[in-house]
């Protein structure tokens, strides 16, 4: 573990804020869905190779964050801007374009219950008409390697245990090589063993394909594994900023209330 988070600390002096390194921006973001206030102005950058994790509390509103950075949600007010590109504007062409380089984790992992392993993979490949059959084989068993899943890659998701359909969503979610991945709640319903697992997959992914990160999580020891910088999100607003260790002894008893 010690490894683990003095990678982080070293990674975190590295990583700088220059805005045309940032992959992220958003300015003043707001969602409501009725009188229900959910993000009342969300500011937040992040930068190419950063792992960014938001911590909150559950229905603090982390994932309509995430599904606002991708129009999933359309926004109320503010500024989106994500890859260089201002998500608002884009029609749904130029929109597809820019989601086709972004990844996606999501809690269930979202796997096709009807598929196996190996059509899980082949899925997201499908339109690329310049890869022959072998090429996407090699591809598919190159990704499972990297979660350490190869043996898997002819099973249902029905025979998957939790943690490996975490394993295979990741390997399913680098498969198009994305320069962002953004990870919803990746270690939710986990034993503490493999979420740490899931949580050290994170850090490999990052280093092994020069990633960009948004994940998302109340789970104190994944955000201790991955993260370059914290944001701490309350009542819509992000109320603390900074690595785990400024975090952990913040003065307000709220935030500090998480990593006790």
């Amino acid at each position: 573990m010690e490894t683990v988070v003095e990678n982080m600390e070293a990674q975190n002096a590295a990583v700088g804020k220059k805005e045309n390194d940032l992959i992220v921006l958003t300015e003043g973001l707001c969602k409501s869905f009725g009188d229900n206030h959910v993000l009342k102005g969300i500011n937040l950058q992040i930068a190419r190779g950063e792992n960014v994790v938001v911590l909150g509390k559950s229905g603090s509103g982390k994932s309509v964050l995430i599904k606002c950075l991708v129009r999933l949600l359309s926004i109320d007010a503010g500024k989106v801007i994500v890859l260089g590109h201002d998500i608002p504007a884009l029609g749904e062409e130029e929109l597809n374009d820019v989601r086709k380089k972004i990844g996606f984790l999501f809690q269930s992992a979202a796997l096709y219950d009807s598929m196996t392993v190996r059509e899980n993979l082949e899925f997201p490949l499908r339109e690329m008409k310049n890869q022959s059959k072998d090429e996407k084989e090699k591809q598919v068993i190159e990704d499972l390697k990297s979660v350490g899943l190869e043996e898997a890659i002819g099973l249902m998701p029905s025979e998957l245990s939790g943690g490996m359909r975490k394993r295979i969503g990741l390997a399913r979610t680098m498969i198009l090589k994305p320069e962002i991945i953004l990870y919803d709640e990746p270690t939710t319903g986990l034993d503490p063993i493999t979420s740490k697992e899931i949580s050290r997959l994170i850090i490999s992914v990052q280093q092994e394909l020069k990633t960009t990160s948004l994940i998302i999580t109340h789970d104190i020891e994944c955000a201790k594994i991955t993260a370059n910088r914290i944001l701490v999100l309350k009542d819509g607003v992000f109320v603390a900023e900074g690595t785990f260790k400024e975090l952990e002894k913040s003065e307000d008893k709220w935030v500090r209330s998480f990593f006790e």
